[in-house]
């Protein structure tokens, strides 16, 4: 008791445990130092992490990459489902395979997690996702942070974050331009709703009534399952294919928030026009499964959700067949989407242009999707 007659207040009174922290730090400090090689140095738990570039000699021009991103409200399902080590696969894929889209190889990433009551044992699930993420992707993780917030978080809830750092050779940088007319546009099949699009399909099961433990016949799995299926990871495959399909690849787009063809879009040159075939491939069920149990309009839906397509590439005819088959080997199912002509100016539904504060170029989704 204090000389005020008052209990004193402290750090740990204030909803703040440090030694939690400590001990979290502890749990997830091997799986962290399983994606380092000899260019990291320093260990676990300095105030930065140090990286040798050493290696960088080997460009003539290097350009280096950056993105940061999150897993938006997936991360309510995880907390719903108590399940929280697959949450890190979608945080990597958000954000290095979006320095992946330029080309870019990726050196090291950082994650940031904020929590309203750290609880050990699940804050290191969630870096050990990251950490094996981050292995399967040949990315260091180098450093993190785990943020204590009670009063702003509710004691089960958290929130996650990340950043990645690559570099590319500057004659290397795929994009806008590079695309030409008469380029094939392929898809490559996603994992899932992947980590977007979650607000949607998380209203949509509230307005249902189903809950995540619902076996869903058509998705073969329960509900919450289904939902929390990690990201596909693209980067080896897709770096893979600008080593060696180089000059037939010409330009990639991750499909994130916006869906296909806002994406797409960013990545094509003003004046040209990617014609997106609908009926090209097979709707996922769990797409299908939001749809009608919201009566999502199909334009609604195409403009959230990656619709079972997370990553495109853009190629030259002649390297088509040569990018399925190395995809396929990867592991990746592919197809061919469509087609990049001259824009025309064209108008009306289906038409995207001018997405993200990008003058790029324009994509027209024809035809009808196909369901199972």
């Amino acid at each position: 008791m204090s000389d005020s007659g008052r209990e004193p207040v402290t750090y740990a009174s204030a909803g703040v445990d440090t030694e939690a922290g400590d001990r979290a730090v502890e749990l997830m400090k091997d799986a962290v130092r399983a994606t380092h090689g000899p260019q990291v140095l320093g260990g676990v738990g300095g105030f930065a992490g140090l990286y040798d570039l050493a290696a960088v000699s080997r460009y003539r021009r290097p350009l280096l990459a950056t993105s940061t991103d999150g897993v938006g409200t997936k991360v309510a399902i995880a907390q719903a489902m108590d399940v929280h080590h697959t949450i890190g696969f979608d945080l990597v894929g958000m954000v290095v395979d979006d320095i992946v889209v330029v080309g870019a190889e990726p050196l090291f990433m950082t994650d940031y997690i904020a929590t309203g009551s750290v609880v050990p044992e699940r804050v290191a699930a969630i870096v050990r996702g990251i950490a094996e993420a981050c292995a399967e992707t040949g990315t260091a993780l180098v450093g993190g942070e785990t943020a204590e917030h009670p009063g702003l978080l509710a004691p089960d809830e958290y929130d996650v974050a990340g950043a990645a750092t690559g570099i590319v050779e500057a004659e290397d940088v795929l994009g806008p331009e590079r695309v030409r007319a008469g380029d094939v546009v392929l898809a490559m099949a996603s994992s899932g709703l992947h980590s977007n699009g979650y607000s949607l399909v998380r209203r949509v099961l509230q307005v249902a009534g189903w809950s995540l433990d619902r076996e869903v016949p058509e998705l073969g799995r329960r509900l919450g399952e289904e939902l929390l299926e990690p990201t596909r990871l693209y980067t080896r495959p897709c770096l893979s294919l600008a080593r060696d399909a180089g000059r037939h690849l010409h330009a990639l787009s991750h499909v994130t928030g916006g869906g296909l063809a806002a994406n797409l879009a960013r990545v094509l040159p003003p004046g040209l026009l990617a014609e997106v075939d609908r009926s090209s491939w097979t709707v996922p069920p769990v797409f299908e499964m939001v749809r009608h149990l919201g009566d999502v309009p199909w334009t609604d839906l195409e403009a959230t959700l990656n619709l079972g397509v997370g990553m495109v590439a853009v190629v030259s005819p002649e390297g088509v067949d040569g990018a399925v088959a190395q995809l396929a080997e990867a592991g990746v199912p592919s197809w061919v989407l469509g087609r990049v002509r001259s824009d025309e100016g064209e108008t009306g539904d289906g038409v995207v242009r001018g997405t993200k504060g990008v003058r790029g170029g324009a994509v027209q989704m024809l035809g009808r999707y196909t369901t199972a």
